[in-house]
This record gives structure tokens, sequence and C-alpha cells, in this order.
């Protein structure tokens, strides 16, 4: 579950490429193309490694406090695609290579 006060961040295996609508996001490793049909969603996505938080990429998206809660459910679904990951977590391509 994404909460307010956690850190998260875009999944080192996603690129996004700015669209018009929003974006897509290119999963590398599922291979998974996500449409992102919210600006304001990419760049809530886009300052997700910048903030501390969750709360503090919403508020430099300029998202309505009374929004954050269908924000936070879109950031739920894209957590559980691997589209984004809490901010310190580890790959396992990553933990392979470490070992």
């Amino acid at each position: 579950m994404v909460m307010l006060d956690e850190p998260w961040q875009l999944s080192p295996d996603v690129a996004l490429r700015t669209e018009p609508f929003g974006a897509l996001a290119y999963n590398f490793r599922t291979r998974r193309l996500t449409f992102l049909k919210r600006p304001e969603l990419v760049a809530v996505i886009a300052g997700l490694s910048a903030g501390a938080d969750v709360r503090e990429a919403l508020q430099a998206a300029s998202v309505p406090p009374v929004q954050w809660c269908a924000y936070l459910k879109a950031l739920e679904s894209l957590a559980a695609a691997g589209t984004i990951q809490p901010r310190g977590c580890i790959q396992p391509q990553q933990q392979e290579a470490a070992s």
C-alpha cells in the first residue's frame, strides 16, 4: 500500500515517455506498457524521487488534497505493476549482481 509519508520512486526498470495525453511507461523487465492518461499523475511520478515522500510529490504537482485519495489509488496500481517502488528497494536482478 502506498502511504503519504513513505518515499517512493520510479522503478529503475521503467522509462517514461511524455505524450500529449500524459505519458507512456515501459517496464523493460516485464515488457509491460502502461498509459498514464493524466499529466498531473506524470508530474507526481516524476516528483517521487525529488521529494521526501508521496505527500511532497502530490504538493509539488499541485494536486488538490481532495484528490489525493484518487491519486493514491492510481499509485497503488502502479506499485502493483512494478512501475513505482519504495525508495531503497532492491530489484531481484540487483540482488543477484550484489551477491
